[in-house]
């Protein structure tokens, strides 16, 4: 069988792939697919997020075998960032050291090109880490809801914020994605997504949907008036906020 017989082609498998391969760290038996771009794979984001979760659960089953919530919430927070290559913790650094610069708007714009971490990124990738790490341990039996729950809003919310704002920059990652989302396939994701949450976690999950979406766009707003746009880095930070937000939400309400 060759590999072309064996890849998946340019349509629902392929962008899936594609999602994969571009949101998380796990190995691929196959050859990448010939797709058209990252664009045409946002639909499947929120799925992508499932998975992430549904690994989550595994990890953190396992590591409840052995040690007590707050071990296995550690246990969880390393693999969360494992499994997605740290990728939007790098955009929640960035975003941050601009945002609380107070520079003028070009100047944060290459404030967020830095590779290098300022005290602001940092304290922003600590306290991410401090809060689902102390969600987490405090979520009792229902910690398996919020694990799987939380990755699935976070990346949905970042298609909210590529279909509602423009890009900051031409050429980044974000004018590659702005605009590539049509409001029909939004509204089925987010429909599907509200249900899949609302089946897990029932009223803590449809009130965490809810609340991302709103958070989400207060976020949205306020980085568009501060850089002109949304970025790349932007969409990362969204993610790992409203996953804490989430996290918060469906604790709560156990």
């Amino acid at each position: 069988m060759s590999d072309q017989d064996e890849t998946p082609q340019d349509g629902p498998l392929a962008q899936l792939d594609t999602a994969l391969r571009f949101l998380t760290t796990l190995p691929m038996p196959w050859p990448a697919p010939a797709t058209s771009g990252i664009a045409k794979a946002l639909p499947f984001f929120p799925l992508v997020g499932a998975i992430i979760g549904a690994l989550l659960v595994g990890v953190g089953w396992a590591a409840g075998l052995w040690w007590p919530p707050l071990t296995q919430a550690a246990l969880l927070v390393v693999a969360w960032a494992v499994l997605s290559g740290g990728l939007h913790f790098d955009g929640l650094s960035d975003t941050f050291d601009a945002i609380m610069s107070w520079r003028e708007r070009e100047r944060k714009l290459e404030i967020m090109k830095d590779s290098r971490i300022g005290a602001m990124g940092a304290l922003a990738i600590i306290g991410v880490f401090l809060l689902k790490l102390a969600f987490l341990s405090d979520a009792g039996a229902g910690w398996w809801r919020a694990a799987l729950v939380a990755p699935m809003l976070g990346r949905w919310a970042m298609l909210q914020a590529i279909a509602s704002f423009p890009a900051a920059r031409p050429g980044g990652l974000g004018s590659s994605v702005q605009g590539q989302i049509g409001l029909p396939q939004l509204l089925t994701v987010s429909a599907l997504v509200m249900l899949a949450a609302t089946a897990i976690a029932g009223v803590g999950g449809l009130c965490a949907a809810l609340l991302a979406a709103a958070v989400a766009h207060a976020l949205g707003r306020w980085w568009t008036r501060e850089l002109g746009g949304l970025t790349g880095d932007t969409y990362g930070a969204i993610c790992e906020l409203i996953e804490v937000v989430a996290l918060a939400t469906i604790t709560a309400a156990n």
